[in-house]
C-alpha cells in the first residue's frame, strides 16, 4: 500500500506537475490515511469500503480536526482513489458514494487601513533586515500575492519602471500586477542598500527577498518574522500573511474597485472566490451605518 501511494505522487509530480507545496499537501493526507489502515489492520485496498472511509472521518472529527480540514482529505481520497482503479492497483472505489461535506462559510480576518499602516511602518528600516521586512509588507499590501508567491519572486519578475511584477500562482497561471509609488520606493531601496549586503558575493541569488544567510527567504521565514512585527505593532488580532491579502481585497472592493478586477488581481480561478471579500464589506458597511446614523 505504501508502494502505491509513492507511485501516486509520482504521478502527481511528473504527469500532473503539481507544485510541491500541492503534492506535500496530498503526502501528509495520505500519510495520515495509512497510518489509520495500519492501525485497523487493513492490509489492501480491496479491504477497504465505504464504512472504511466513514470510520476514518469520523475519527478526524474525534480528533478535533476542523471542517475545512476534513473536507480536504475527502477530496484528497477521491482522487487517490481514482488513481488506484484507475491504474488497476484496486477494483473498486470506496468513495463512490462518500457526499463532500458542506464548509461553514467564515469570513477572513482582516486589518483596518490604521492597523495596516502601523505595521508596514514597523520595521526599523535603517537596518538591513528590517529595511527588507518593510519592503516585503509594502509588496504583500500593494499586490495581495499569496506567501508561496512572495518567496517566489526573482529580480527578473521585477518591472518597476513600468510599476509591474509577474507571478506564478496557483495552476501555474502567470499574473501581472501593478505595484504603487509606494511599494516600488521600498523595494528599490532594498535593492540598493539592503538586499546587497545580504547576498553573497560568491553565491548570487535570482530571488527577491533573501535571508541573513544570503538564500531565498522561506515561507517560514516570512511567518516568523510578520509574528514577530505584529507583536511588536501592539497590533491584538491574529495576524497572518493571508490576513494582508484579505485586507488587500477588502480595501479596493470599500474603495470602488470591480469585483473582476480584484478576482484577476487575486488569481482566483472563480469569482465566487472573490465574492466573499464583497459580504465583508457589506458587514463593515453596516457597522458604520449602526455606529453613525443618528435614528439607527
Amino acid at each position: 500500500m505504501k508502494e502505491d501511494i509513492e507511485e501516486y505522487v509520482r504521478f502527481l509530480r511528473i504527469e500532473r506537475g503539481l507544485s510541491e507545496n500541492t503534492i506535500e499537501s496530498y503526502q501528509r493526507d495520505l500519510k495520515q490515511y495509512h497510518l489509520f489502515l495500519e492501525k485497523n489492520q487493513l492490509t489492501n485496498w480491496e479491504q477497504i469500503d465505504r464504512y472504511t472511509i466513514l470510520s476514518f472521518l469520523q475519527y478526524l472529527k474525534e480528533e478535533k480536526k476542523s471542517s475545512a480540514t476534513v473536507i480536504r482529505m475527502v477530496s484528497s481520497l477521491r482522487r487517490f482513489h481514482q488513481f488506484l482503479k484507475q491504474e488497476q492497483l484496486a477494483q473498486n472505489d470506496p468513495m463512490l458514494y462518500i457526499d463532500t461535506p458542506k464548509k461553514a462559510q467564515s469570513l477572513p480576518k482582516i486589518l483596518s487601513l490604521k492597523e495596516v499602516e502601523t505595521l508596514i511602518m514597523t520595521p526599523n528600516e535603517n537596518e538591513v533586515l528590517g529595511l527588507r521586512d518593510r519592503a516585503i509588507l509594502e509588496v504583500m499590501y500593494a499586490t495581495g500575492l499569496r506567501v508561496s508567491e512572495l518567496v517566489e519572486l526573482k529580480l527578473t519578475d521585477l518591472h518597476l519602471s513600468l510599476g509591474l511584477i509577474q507571478t506564478i500562482g496557483k495552476g501555474d497561471k502567470e499574473r501581472i500586477i501593478p505595484l504603487g509609488d509606494m511599494a516600488i520606493e521600498w523595494v528599490e531601496k532594498y535593492l540598493r542598500y539592503s538586499r546587497t549586503k545580504l547576498e553573497k558575493p560568491d553565491k548570487r541569488s535570482p530571488y527577491l527577498f533573501l535571508n541573513h544567510h544570503g538564500k531565498k527567504l522561506t515561507r517560514q521565514g516570512i511567518w516568523k518574522n510578520l509574528k514577530g512585527l505584529v507583536q511588536k505593532a501592539g497590533i491584538k488580532k491574529e495576524v497572518t500573511p493571508h490576513t494582508l491579502r484579505h485586507s488587500f481585497a477588502t480595501h479596493l472592493l470599500e474603495n470602488g474597485a470591480d469585483l473582476r478586477i480584484v478576482q484577476e488581481l487575486l488569481g482566483h480561478a472563480d469569482i465566487s472566490t472573490t465574492q466573499i471579500y464583497t459580504h465583508i464589506t457589506k458587514q463593515r458597511m453596516a457597522k458604520v451605518y449602526h455606529q453613525y446614523h443618528p435614528r439607527a
